[in-house]
């Protein structure tokens, strides 16, 4: 196990972590943990009872966040005709058709946050499903990635949309803002995220679905959340 550095041994002596905190407490400890020279990412990681491998227990899905991330996301639409402008008026950082694909291909480029493409596009955009995917940036219909709405698409993104996927381990990581936000965004955001994972929970998964829910900064010690508060609030 690596050794952790002052800083981080003193964020250990601010809170125990063998207990779960409810999740205002744990909001409330996330700024005195968080010791970088820099605005922290606040990190919630959620560990469902679900089995990934089988497809009628994907969880997957997005939000818009009510005060954002505290990042501005670079977008890359990829469509073609007058869906071109529409992305650009809309504020696209990255617009093109083919040559985006071929930039991605040949040029191992990846400037960009989120991939949005329109339906017809996403032949072309397919050819480089392979190197997308591992990245998490492969436009999907379920995320609203894929669509003729590019406008809307691009607005929401910029506006704080999160997307929100379980991986292989059956766990879900999504940035809730920034330390500096405070507690009342950061509370307001925590809550809008675990609704919507709550909310799309499978009809098929057995038993308890939240196994467990942590928040922590971006180089701050994890915090437990008791996960039944959060499904009895519901």
């Amino acid at each position: 196990m690596p050794k952790r550095g002052k800083k981080y041994q003193e964020s250990l002596k601010l809170f125990d972590r063998q207990n779960f905190y409810n999740a205002d407490e744990a909001i409330e400890l996330i700024p005195k943990t968080a010791k970088a020279n820099f605005d922290e990412t606040v990190e919630l990681a959620v560990r469902l009872g679900v089995d990934p491998r089988h497809a009628d227990q994907q969880v997957r899905g997005a939000v818009i966040l009510p005060h954002g991330t505290g990042k501005d996301k670079k977008v890359l639409v990829i469509a073609k005709g007058d869906k071109i402008t529409e992305a650009e008026e809309a504020g696209a950082d990255f617009v093109g058709g083919e040559e985006m694909v071929q930039k991605i291909q040949t040029e191992n480029w990846f400037d960009f946050d989120v991939v949005v493409a329109t339906p017809d596009m996403m032949g072309v955009v397919g050819r480089i499903g392979r190197i997308l995917g591992p990245k998490g940036l492969m436009p999907n219909p379920k995320s609203g990635t894929v669509t003729f709405e590019i406008a809307n698409a691009v607005k929401d993104i910029k506006a704080g949309k999160v997307e929100y996927r379980v991986d292989k381990a059956s766990n879900i990581n999504v940035p809730i803002g920034r330390v500096s936000f405070g507690k009342e965004k950061l509370t307001e955001n925590f809550e809008t995220i675990m609704d919507a994972i709550i909310k799309a929970r499978p009809a098929s998964a057995k038993g308890r679905y939240l196994r467990s829910v942590t928040l922590s900064s971006t180089m701050g010690p994890g915090i437990r959340i008791n996960a039944a508060t959060l499904v009895e609030r519901k």
